[in-house]
């Protein structure tokens, strides 16, 4: 059963709309990053046990922490960076999530071993949380290949890893053969959607980030995909993201947008043989009839 996470900063910055933004679209599971136009790693741990009381309120469970954390450069002050992650993971338990996502920093293609032995630390301070931490491939950090995400892999032990198709194609990776490469190795995924020719922004399935193909792989398989479509500039966007967005389709606004994805995404898995299951919470793979 496929079910849907979002992060729901992308219909709209504050906690209220956010939450209105998930309800309307049948989604129960939030990846938070950033909540009142607030990035979720300068929320207070007070701050959070009431966003957690809130989310608990409107039976939304948080997925995942969408943390910024590898996001800086190889050459920050790792003593002091240290505090952040034992941070970010209180944060996690207070929204009752065993989940981190994180990033494996930018300018360090050359410094390899220092990537390794960074993400390492970064894993046991986590494990001390009962926290898993779970790398995002993203354009400029070192993990933004598939070949040195398999090198993560290989190197460091515990760190588990999300998919995001439409960060393979900005750097230029064959989408093909990352997915074939990783589609197994992969814990969970971001779902956004890219046109390859123009660097367009899209819903799922009318890019070339192959989504379609990785719902096929799913097949009957539990999953969970979080949806991050970028459709429009939103809240954040310039922290999160750091360039210019393009969409192909207008939106009257960030509520449209989100809501645009969702459907989409919706649409393409009923098209590929899934019925929603709304008991359930999700989309679940039709046997075919002889």
């Amino acid at each position: 059963m496929i079910r849907f996470a979002a992060f729901a900063d992308e219909a709209s910055p504050s906690l209220e709309g956010q939450i209105a933004a998930l309800h309307r679209n049948q989604i129960s599971y939030i990846e938070v990053r950033a909540l009142d136009g607030v990035n979720i790693s300068k929320i207070s741990e007070e701050q959070a046990k009431k966003y957690a009381e809130r989310f608990a309120e409107e039976n939304i469970r948080v997925w995942s922490i969408g943390s910024p954390l590898g996001k800086v450069k190889i050459t920050c002050d790792f003593a002091e960076y240290r505090e952040k992650v034992h941070h970010i993971c209180r944060l996690a338990q207070i929204f009752g999530t065993d989940k981190v996502r994180i990033f494996s920093f930018f300018e360090a293609y050359d410094d390899e071993a220092l990537v390794f032995a960074y993400l390492r630390e970064m894993v046991q301070i986590a494990e001390e949380y009962g926290v898993c931490l779970y790398h995002e491939n993203e354009k400029n950090i070192y993990g933004d290949t598939a070949e040195r995400v398999l090198r993560l892999r290989e190197n460091v032990s515990g760190l588990r890893f999300v998919y995001d198709p439409a960060n393979y194609l900005e750097v230029g990776a064959d989408i093909a053969d990352a997915l074939a490469q990783l589609y197994d190795k992969t814990d969970y995924f971001h779902i956004k959607d890219l046109v390859l020719s123009t660097g367009e922004r899209v819903p799922a399935g009318y890019g070339d980030a192959m989504v379609g193909e990785l719902i096929d792989r799913i097949g009957a398989k539990d999953c969970m995909m979080t949806i991050e479509p970028h459709l429009t500039v939103f809240a954040g966007f310039a922290e999160i993201d750091g360039g210019t967005l393009k969409s192909r389709f207008c939106y009257a606004n960030s509520h449209e947008a989100f809501d645009a994805a969702a459907e989409g995404l919706k649409q393409l898995l009923l098209a590929r043989g899934f019925v929603y299951d709304e008991t359930q919470g999700g989309f679940e793979k039709q046997c075919k009839q002889d």
